[in-house]
C-alpha cells in the first residue's frame, strides 16, 4: 500500500498534468476557431473551380486533352499522398489517417498494383514505415512552418506533377482528415492526379466561348486546381488537428479530475487509518502505565 507521502506526490504530479491539459484545450479551442474559418471558406472555391474544369473538360477532345487530364493511359502505378499533423496529443486523428492509408494501399496491392507512399507531415512516417519501409517514395516537411498555406501546397504540387511527368506513377490519391466537427473528422480518399473529369458540368445551359482554346487554358488551370485541392487538404489538417486536440484534451482533463478524486479519497482513508493506529497504540501504552 503506498505511503501517505507518495500519495500525495502523485496527487499533485497529476493535478500539475491537469493543469497543462486544461491549458492545450483551451489553445486549441482558440486556434480552432481560426482554422474551421479558413476551411470552410476554401471549400466554396474548390467546389468552383471544379466546375469550370468540368465545364472545360466537356470541350476538349481525347487526343487534344493535357496529360494532367488525359493521364498516362495506365492505371498500374499508385501514389497515395497521406496528409498527418506535425503534432500528437490529439486524440485517433493520425491513426485514423494512417488506417485509410494502409486499407487503400491493401486495396489496390490486392488488385495487382504497384503502391508507393508520399507522406505529408511527421506523425504518419513511423506507422507507415513499419509496413511499408521500401513503399515510401518521399516525403515533405512542414513541422517547421507555423501554418503552412497555398506556397507549401503549391511546392507539394510542383513535386508530384514533376513526378508525373517522369513517370513515377500513374494515377495518385490524397488521403487527408475532412474536418466535420470537433468530434468528428472522416479520413477521406480522393483521386488527385490525373484530375478527374466530372461526368457533367452545370453551366446554366450558356454558350462560353473561351479565348484563348479550352486547351491552353486547362494547361493553367489543372496544376492550379492540383494547388488548390493540396491547400484546401491542409487547412481541413488544421481545422482537424486543433478540433481533435480540443476534444482529446478535455477528456485528459476530466479522467485527471477523476484521478485525484480517487487519490484524495484514498489519501484520506490512509490518513484516518493512520491517526486511529497512532490514537490506540497510544491510549494501550497509556493503559500500561
Amino acid at each position: 500500500m503506498a505511503s501517505l507521502k507518495e500519495l500525495k506526490d502523485r496527487i499533485g504530479s497529476v493535478k500539475s498534468t491537469q493543469k497543462i491539459t486544461k491549458a492545450k484545450q483551451m489553445v486549441a479551442a482558440a486556434k480552432l476557431r481560426k482554422a474551421q474559418a479558413a476551411a470552410e471558406a476554401a471549400r466554396p472555391y474548390a467546389e468552383r473551380l471544379g466546375d469550370v474544369m468540368a465545364s472545360l473538360a466537356g470541350k476538349v477532345s481525347g487526343d487534344g486533352a493535357p496529360k494532367l487530364l488525359a493521364g498516362t493511359g495506365s492505371d498500374k502505378r499508385h501514389l497515395l499522398v497521406v496528409v498527418n499533423t506535425d503534432k500528437g496529443l490529439c486524440g485517433g486523428l493520425n491513426s485514423n489517417i494512417v488506417k485509410e492509408a494502409k486499407l487503400q494501399a491493401r486495396k489496390l496491392i490486392a488488385e495487382g498494383k504497384d503502391v508507393q507512399f508520399y507522406l505529408v507531415g511527421k506523425k504518419g512516417r513511423a506507422p507507415i514505415k513499419r509496413d511499408y519501409e521500401k513503399q515510401i517514395a518521399k516525403h515533405f516537411d512542414t513541422s517547421e512552418v507555423r501554418n503552412p498555406g497555398f506556397e507549401e501546397a503549391g511546392a507539394i504540387a510542383d513535386e508530384l506533377v514533376a513526378m508525373f511527368d517522369e513517370g513515377a506513377f500513374d494515377v495518385a490519391h490524397l488521403i487527408y482528415p475532412t474536418f466535420k466537427s470537433a468530434l468528428a473528422q472522416d479520413p477521406t480518399t480522393t483521386q488527385l492526379i490525373p484530375v478527374p473529369a466530372p461526368e457533367t458540368a452545370d453551366d446554366g445551359g450558356a454558350v462560353v466561348e473561351y479565348e484563348p482554346g479550352e486547351e491552353e487554358i486547362l494547361e493553367e488551370l489543372l496544376p492550379r486546381y492540383v494547388k488548390t485541392q493540396l491547400f484546401g487538404s491542409l487547412l481541413e489538417r488544421e481545422a482537424s488537428e486543433q478540433g481533435a486536440s480540443m476534444t482529446a484534451m478535455d477528456n485528459a482533463t476530466r479522467n485527471a479530475g477523476d484521478l485525484i478524486d480517487k487519490l484524495t479519497i484514498q489519501y484520506n482513508r490512509s490518513r484516518q487509518a493512520a491517526i486511529t493506529t497512532e490514537l490506540i497504540e497510544i491510549i494501550a501504552g497509556a493503559e500500561a502505565l
